[in-house]
């Protein structure tokens, strides 16, 4: 089966969007989609940016919002933008690695509607701890999982991963040759890609 890895950071509203339907369509296609969290902030960082681009650049900020607001209209998802934003998405990426594979995109779903659909923050184990109560996980028993030095390393392995392969931003999509698309408006077009790849 043709193979198409979904790169997110959970402060990353674009990554919202394409994680509310990105399952579906893969699924439609015939392709198999690997949910692979990571972290914007030390890509920033090596590019000289203390954060968001959309911080930096206000009109690029405020043009975003609208059109997450825009799109999500359009796809019936609610938006709230998080204040502040960027937020803090260290524990939720850990945890999203820590709870068991099969539940990564129901858990980082669930992440993403928290902060986008009702305003709530991501770096508040309160929150976290309701999210992986509700998928039936032991809260205490994943949050030591996520904090464990294993986890923490495979998290720095992902970033730098996703460094060596050129990403810059999220969310992005890698097929199995190598070849990257940037944004939830390639999404459509990343899964065709895998999909001839594999099929050639």
């Amino acid at each position: 089966m043709a193979q198409l890895d979904f790169w997110y950071d959970f402060a990353s509203t674009y990554s919202y969007l394409a994680a509310m339907r990105c399952d579906a369509l893969a699924e439609a296609a015939g392709v198999a989609l690997n949910w692979r969290p990571f972290l914007l902030g030390p890509i920033f960082a090596a590019q000289g940016w203390t954060t968001s681009p959309f911080n930096l650049y206000p009109a690029k900020g405020r043009y975003m919002l609208r059109d997450i607001e825009r799109l999500g209209a359009q796809r019936g998802l609610k938006f709230r933008a998080p204040d502040p934003f960027p937020q803090n998405s260290l524990l939720a990426a850990r945890l999203a690695l820590a709870v068991p594979e099969a539940l990564r995109p129901e858990f980082s779903r669930a992440v993403f509607l928290a902060e986008f659909g009702e305003g709530r923050t991501i770096s508040d184990e309160g929150l976290l701890g309701e999210i992986l109560a509700g998928l039936g996980l032991n809260a205490a028993e994943t949050f030591d999982k996520a904090k464990s030095d294993s986890i923490r390393a495979q998290l720095r392995g992902e970033t730098e991963t996703a460094q060596k392969l050129g990403l810059f931003g999220a969310p992005s999509f890698v097929a199995g040759d190598g070849e990257v698309f940037w944004g939830d408006d390639r999404l459509e077009q990343a899964l065709a890609w895998a999909k001839d790849a594999r099929d050639k």
